[in-house]
């Protein structure tokens, strides 16, 4: 056997990174089933429902994170500017009349026989696969205002205007939030950062001073039981479901809130359904799967063996924990209400597919960084091009 078999092989993939993302996924599957079966029953005539579409979601995704793994994070490099201008595509597209579907207030799908696609999930990942790529190749000038910043910030405001029309306002902050880890990851200034913070608050505030449903969200935050009956109902329903749950849950379920007193509850607040059926103890359990894959995601990322693959670790790990962190603060009435999922756990093909895909190139990285180191021969005429670029970026 030669010896780079012997180095395939021995090339193991995260056994805790995967495992935690598996485990969620499970456990995503068990509480869509306990959380949407009576509302499904109801509305669709089938309480098997969403557990079926989920179930299917989770079967691409898989796929999409063998196909991934398999690949490798590399190629992804090659790859950074198409998927860009195929999630702006698709960003564009969902606003047409007749391609996007609007549900809810929001125009946010674009429907294909047998699935619903949403595009503000496909611009998020291929928005941090673009920002390592762009970032790991200019990083002798990522201090330069002209390269290393604006052009990071002028796309960055097309996908959040294209998001804010629809209005997706959750997956907006998403995206600035990507920019600003990253960024500051690979050295920016830390003055044009806190300046172009400075700079958007005033335009954060009017865009939600100017929206009549972003301003009840507000209201519902600040005291959700003096609008109990109205716009606080969402709130003070998610924050009695979790606080029932008690130490250990009414049992799986055996819920309340999901017979119709609780909306949303298969999708944005599957976290309260958590908190009532498993109790503290589930909801501390499910944290624990959360910083499982956010250390071992830190740790492939710091490990990777040039830029390109740390930035987009990094920016895997902190999509996955920003929408953790963001929809538990919602359920608990932390934060105002988002409409950002609970990573592998909510209800929601797109989300579910393309956090899975993301995964598996997160699972690539830290394959790599576990990988043997080749010993040093001494350079001849023929020898081969190194994998990675002058710049850092994969050849």
């Amino acid at each position: 056997m030669s010896p780079a078999s012997t180095e395939r092989k021995s090339i193991a993939y995260d056994p805790f990174l995967l495992g935690s993302i598996l485990l969620l996924v499970g456990m995503g599957l068990v509480m869509v089933y306990s959380a949407s079966a009576i509302t499904a029953l109801d509305k669709m005539g089938d309480s098997f429902y969403f557990l079926k579409r989920q179930a299917i979601a989770a079967g691409l995704g898989l796929i999409a994170m063998g196909v991934a793994m398999k690949m490798g994070y590399r190629r992804m490099a090659r790859l950074a500017y198409p998927l860009l201008v195929v999630a702006v595509i698709l960003l564009i597209a969902v606003l047409i009349p007749g391609i996007g579907h609007a549900a809810g207030g929001a125009r946010r799908w674009i429907r294909l026989p047998g699935i619903s696609i949403q595009p503000a999930e496909v611009a998020k990942v291929a928005w941090v696969v673009y920002l390592a790529y762009s970032l790991a190749k200019k990083r002798e000038k990522v201090k330069s205002f002209s390269i290393g910043f604006l052009p990071h910030l002028a796309i960055a405001g097309l996908l959040v205007l294209l998001c804010m029309a629809e209005p997706d306002f959750g997956s907006s902050v998403a995206l600035i939030f990507l920019m600003f880890v990253l960024l500051f990851a690979a050295g920016a200034k830390l003055s044009y950062l806190v300046g172009s913070v400075l700079f958007a608050l005033p335009i954060a505030y009017a865009a939600i001073a100017r929206s009549p449903y972003r301003m009840k969200r507000i209201v519902a935050f600040l005291d959700p039981w003096a609008h109990r009956h109205d716009v606080g109902y969402q709130v003070s329903e998610s924050l009695m479901s979790i606080g029932s749950g008690g130490l250990t849950g009414l049992g799986l379920g055996d819920g309340r809130q999901k017979l119709f007193f609780l909306p949303e509850a298969h999708t944005d607040f599957l976290f309260a359904i958590i908190g009532e059926e498993l109790g503290l103890l589930g909801v501390i359990a499910l944290v624990l799967l959360y910083g499982v894959i956010i250390w071992r995601g830190i740790r492939a990322s710091l490990a990777a063996a040039e830029p390109f693959g740390t930035y987009l670790g990094l920016g895997i790990t902190s999509l996955i924990a920003f929408q953790a962190i963001v929809n538990m603060s919602v359920a608990m009435g932390l934060l105002p209400t988002k409409g950002l999922t609970l990573p592998f756990l909510s209800y929601g093909g797109s989300s579910l597919i393309m956090l899975m895909g993301a995964s598996g190139l997160l699972l690539s990285i830290s394959a790599s960084a576990q990988a043997p180191r080749r010993p040093v021969r001494r350079p001849t005429r023929d020898a081969i091009p190194a994998q990675s670029s002058p710049d850092g970026v994969p050849a």
